[in-house]
């Protein structure tokens, strides 16, 4: 049941009964924290990758705050974009945002601010390159995606994945001071890994979109369809997270663990192909979430264990 009234000037307000959190909670609510944290992670395992052994402690620690902070103001950012209809879907019909408990003003003040600190952060503590490339992404997500792609085309979170896929780029330019062919293949793999990480969601959630508007693709082309491009692009996926094993990158470790969660990841887009069900389809979302964070971890644990494998 979605909780939130309309306020006569249009915006959200609370809905009775349901008390407003702390204004600090509210704020940190606009950060979207888990998605936060896994674009954190990633970026925090290109930095790792981008070393021989360990990268210096102090840019570590300076990148991972600076693409926090920016990566939390686009989050931001979007909340402010998207209020209307945030207050329409159930999802996300509670932000503060959504239920009017934080305004617009406040909302962009909150990601400039978020925006700048992490970008002085970046350009002062690690590199000018890194800072470009993260703002690049922040434009990315928060206006191209956010204001354009999401509400004119069914392929919004495929050419708008291209800025999800950056965080090892960002965390591999912090260390290396460039962008190299390893850090370009790990964000291939979050390219191809989005669409059916997000229509796996979308398939649960369709009548969500269809009434905030969005055209996203179940809406679209429907549930079938749908279906079968999560299934190729967990296929395509399967392939792409070889690139490290052959390009040299990684070793037999990392391959098999490739292998054996690409597998899984297939069965299960191939379940939601041969019979669709809310059930497998959240199945699928959220195993999506856990091969990507351990895919990276592989990645990682093989990047320190190879050197002293012996075959």
């Amino acid at each position: 049941m979605n909780r939130s009234a309309s306020h006569p000037s249009g915006a959200s307000v609370a809905a009775p009964g349901r008390p407003a959190a702390p204004i600090w909670r509210q704020f940190y609510a606009l950060t979207k924290p888990r998605v936060v944290q896994l674009i954190v992670f990633c970026a925090l395992i290109g930095m790792l990758l981008a070393a021989p052994g360990l990268p210096a402690p102090t840019t570590v620690l300076a990148a991972t705050a600076g693409i926090w902070l920016v990566a939390a103001a686009a989050a931001a950012f979007n909340c402010v974009v998207e209020q209307h209809i945030d207050a329409r879907m159930a999802r996300t019909a509670w932000r503060p945002t959504a239920r009017g408990e934080l305004g617009r003003g406040q909302t962009l003040w909150f990601s400039a601010l978020l925006c700048a600190l992490g970008s002085a952060l970046l350009w002062v503590f690690v590199n000018p390159l890194t800072m470009l490339l993260t703002f690049a992404t922040f434009v990315g997500y928060a206006v191209i995606y956010t204001v354009v792609l999401k509400p004119l085309t069914p392929q919004n979170i495929v050419i708008g994945g291209a800025s999800g896929a950056m965080p090892p780029v960002l965390g591999w330019a912090a260390v290396r001071g460039e962008v190299g062919p390893e850090a370009l293949m790990l964000c291939l793999i979050i390219f191809l890994w989005t669409p059916p990480h997000f229509w796996a969601l979308a398939l649960y959630r369709t009548e969500d979109y269809r009434r905030a508007g969005l055209p996203m693709l179940p809406v679209t082309h429907g549930s079938e369809f749908t279906r079968l491009q999560v299934l190729l692009y967990s296929l395509v996926l399967l392939a792409a997270t070889l690139l490290p094993w052959l390009y040299g990158m990684s070793g037999l470790p990392y391959l098999v663990a490739a292998l054996v969660l690409g597998g899984l990841f297939i069965a299960h887009a191939w379940k939601l192909w041969r019979v669709y069900s809310d059930a497998q389809a959240r199945k699928t979302f959220r195993f999506s979430i856990l091969y990507l964070s351990l895919l990276f971890a592989a990645l990682l644990v093989d990047h320190y264990l190879s050197p002293w494998i012996v075959f």
